[in-house]
């Protein structure tokens, strides 16, 4: 670690964060923390963390709505911890920003893993298949040596985890790419099965980047057998 990241971590529970401060700290993290899902957005806003480690069940605002919050005006990785088990809650979690997530009761190693993979993820240079260039497909431009995003002439702005997807798919355009690979290669191989993780995280993309979000041009689903990020005379 060149320099060490810091990590937000949002719970209100007093023991629970002393347990995480003292689990991160001793792994060469530098650890902020709040209490509520209001002081996180006002912490995000001021301090710059690298990463928010932000509970679901909280008092005042809860960790849902406090993601929603924080990706208004920030693409900061964001992992939600929950003690909930529903897959719908996980899939809301994601659905609404958030760069991945953790089921409490969670070891101390499980927790480094995630904070490495996201902080990782959140590295917007390579290695990708090109360098010092500007892609473009019809009005999308992906602008690599500014890990810049922008459509018709405007900055969009993506999570890093969101751009990593792209680019992905970008670097393969005219190929198909399957699930298992997009996994591997953005959120890493222990994400293989997570189908549902790629489906979010495809669906916000597209939202952000596609015309019509119904009918994309820009990444297209080859139904069973994976994703592909068309040549233009393919469209």
């Amino acid at each position: 670690m060149d320099r060490k990241s810091t990590i937000l971590v949002v719970d209100d529970e007093p023991r629970y964060l002393r347990l995480v401060e003292l689990n991160l700290t001793s792994n060469g993290y530098l650890v902020q923390t709040a209490s509520d899902g209001k002081q996180s957005i006002e912490m995000v806003a001021t301090g710059e963390p690298d990463l928010v480690l932000l509970d679901v069940m909280m008092p005042v605002m809860d960790g849902f709505e406090a993601c929603e919050r924080i990706r208004d005006f920030s693409d900061i990785p964001i992992i939600m911890v929950t003690a909930k088990t529903e897959e719908a809650d996980r899939v809301r979690g994601l659905d609404i920003g958030a760069d991945d997530y953790i089921l409490k009761p969670f070891s101390s190693q499980e927790l480094l893993a995630r904070v490495r993979a996201v902080l990782r993820r959140a590295k917007r240079e390579g290695p990708f298949g090109f360098e010092n260039v500007v892609l473009r497909h019809h009005e999308l431009e992906i602008d690599i040596p500014k890990a810049e995003v922008r459509v018709n002439g405007q900055s969009v702005r993506l999570t890093a985890t969101e751009y990593r997807l792209l680019v992905t798919l970008a670097e393969s355009k005219g190929k198909l790419v399957t699930s298992e690979e997009l996994l591997t290669k953005v959120w890493g191989v222990e994400y293989r099965d997570e189908k549902d993780v790629l489906w979010v995280g495809l669906s916000r993309l597209r939202q952000k980047i596609e015309p019509d979000p119904k009918n994309p041009i820009h990444i297209i689903t080859r139904q069973g057998m994976g994703y592909i990020f068309p040549l233009e005379e393919d469209v």
